[in-house]
């Protein structure tokens, strides 16, 4: 019987017994037969009406555990409503504050997974783009009738190429250890004229090449408080993107502002500006621009993003009132 699985209950039966037996047997040596049988009779309704009482309980208890079985191997639905009495009713609430996590994490870990398998999706094609390109580029060095001047432009381009992959698999690795919370980021206060000269010393020759200007507008006195090496990383893929929508001849303005909540970086280019129906995408993960070049791996700005993140920092994107792209940086104090 269910009372014999449950060793609690079965003790507290047999010490039911011991009393009603006791009393019994007290009553009739004191009050006669009459009176041990009026207790009796009375200790087995009280006896009778515990043992429904907590067969109720133990099936309210067996019928919970047994949902919450369900719940365990998959049913997403669990009915809880009819759990009102005392005790279970607190169990229920309790259980479905678990659940409600529960599902919680659940639909958590599902879109992770399917974010998972999207990126991984995605890195492989960008990997392999270039390795494929680089595949045809060795072939054709291997030809013993290619020109000296063609077989230096190839081995410009395999190098360019390798870089590329270079590049693409160290953002690659950042990014995933700033997933993993991996990162400790060391901040110090920072004077902000002088990291923007920093952070554009390495596109000045290829500014100058391509005939590019930028300007910087920034008072000596600004600064801000963040993680030198990991802000300059994502300042400079802010910049990179606006040199590369930026044509021939074009400007790249960099101006800075601060108030009492925030100091800010504003960068314009001058280019086509940003579509409208990429605006939303940005910021996220491989996503590609309409107005992308075939060079961009859709992962720079994204990048930016997370390490800003991590600093309470923000960054959003516009089209500039003048045309171009507009991007601004808030390092909030």
């Amino acid at each position: 019987m269910w009372m014999f699985r449950n060793k609690g209950m079965t003790r507290q039966i047999k010490i039911c017994c011991l009393l009603l037996i006791l009393s019994i047997g007290i009553a009739g040596f004191f009050g006669g037969s009459k009176m041990a049988a009026a207790v009796g009779i009375s200790g087995l309704m009280w006896t009778n009406l515990y043992i429904w009482h907590e067969r109720s309980r133990y099936q309210g208890v067996r019928s919970l555990t047994e949902q919450m079985d369900l719940i365990l191997h998959g049913e997403e639905a669990m009915n809880l409503e009819h759990f009102r009495e005392g005790d279970l009713e607190i169990l229920r609430d309790e259980i479905a504050k678990i659940l409600v996590r529960l599902k919680e994490q659940t639909n958590l870990l599902r879109k992770e997974k399917h974010m998972l398998a999207d990126s991984l999706a995605d890195i492989s094609h960008q990997i392999r783009t270039p390795l494929t390109a680089l595949h045809i580029l060795m072939v054709r060095l291997k030809s013993a009738d290619l020109e000296q001047s063609k077989r230096r432009i190839m081995i410009r381009e395999a190098e360019q190429m390798l870089d590329k992959i270079e590049w693409l698999v160290t953002t690659l690795l950042k990014m995933s250890k700033l997933d993993a919370g991996a990162i400790e980021l060391q901040c110090e206060q920072i004077q902000l004229e002088e990291f923007l000269k920093e952070a554009m010393k390495p596109f000045e020759i290829p500014l100058e090449v391509h005939g590019k200007e930028y300007e910087i507008h920034c008072d000596s006195d600004i600064s801000f408080y963040a993680d030198y090496a990991w802000t300059l990383e994502a300042v400079q893929n802010v910049i990179k993107n606006g040199i590369e929508h930026t044509p021939d001849g074009g400007k790249i303005f960099i101006s800075c502002t601060k108030n009492p909540l925030y100091t800010e970086i504003t960068l314009i280019d001058s280019g086509k500006g940003i579509e409208e129906s990429d605006l939303p995408h940005l910021f996220e993960r491989f996503y590609r621009g309409k107005n992308s070049g075939e060079n961009s791996f859709g992962i720079g700005l994204s990048l930016s993003r997370m390490i800003l993140t991590r600093e309470n920092a923000v960054i959003t994107a516009k089209n500039a009132k003048n045309g171009g792209g507009q991007f601004q940086i808030r390092f909030y104090k």
